[in-house]
């Protein structure tokens, strides 16, 4: 599981650091990109994963859904899901048809899918990169770099929709050659949730085998 979500959030490790200098076009953009999200009472999105190592000569790719409201989340990936409710992580592995319960204490640092789209206001320098064209459509590329030297995630390439400050890709490179892409391929702003929504309820999965870690 851990595996999956670090990918998926971006998760690193983030440590106290003066204020740096940062570009002011990048930040007026990923100000906008943010506001327009943190406007939704929820969100959901498909999404594809790209893991690749040239060196390791690994591509792997895996297709995906999250549900997102503030600080909770339903993510479905590669035989997963994970569903946090702010308080209660589970975990269900679809092979093994099994759920583990588990209190959510995020790692200091840890940036959860609820958190992506401010992730650029703690820890990270800000540049603008470029316009270009992504799927037809005109972006604005912008790296983030961590402050913490020892990150061994060194860059993250954000790409943020012209026309209406979506976010349309991230690329997290790490020191050890694999860089990780996210595509959002269908985006559904303020779709109908509730207390079920991020909430593991055992009555529709027939027969799972329960676990809690609590």
């Amino acid at each position: 599981m851990k595996k999956f979500l670090a990918l998926l959030t971006l998760s690193v490790t983030l440590v106290a650091a003066a204020p740096a200098q940062q570009d002011p076009k990048a930040g007026k953009i990923l100000d906008q990109m943010s506001a327009k999200y943190q406007a939704m009472k929820a969100f959901k999105a498909t999404f594809t994963q790209t893991l690749e190592n040239d060196a390791a000569k690994v591509k792997e790719n895996m297709t995906g859904d999250i549900t997102v409201s503030g600080q909770k989340f339903r993510l479905k990936l590669s035989g997963q899901e994970i569903i946090n409710n702010g308080q209660t992580m589970w975990t269900y592995m679809k092979d093994e048809n099994e759920v583990n319960i588990s209190d959510y204490e995020p790692e200091e640092g840890e940036i959860s899918p609820a958190q992506i789209y401010t992730l650029y206001k703690k820890g990270y320098k800000y540049s603008y990169v470029q316009e270009a064209k992504e799927a037809g459509e005109a972006v604005d590329i912008i790296e983030l770099a961590p402050e913490d030297r020892n990150n061994q995630v060194f860059k993250v390439r954000l790409s943020v929709s012209k026309a209406d400050k979506s976010l349309k890709s991230w690329k997290m490179f790490k020191k050890n050659g694999s860089r990780t892409t996210v595509t959002i391929r269908k985006f559904q702003p303020n779709p109908p949730v509730d207390a079920t929504t991020f909430n593991f309820d055992k009555t529709k999965y027939k027969g799972v085998k329960v676990i809690d870690l609590r």
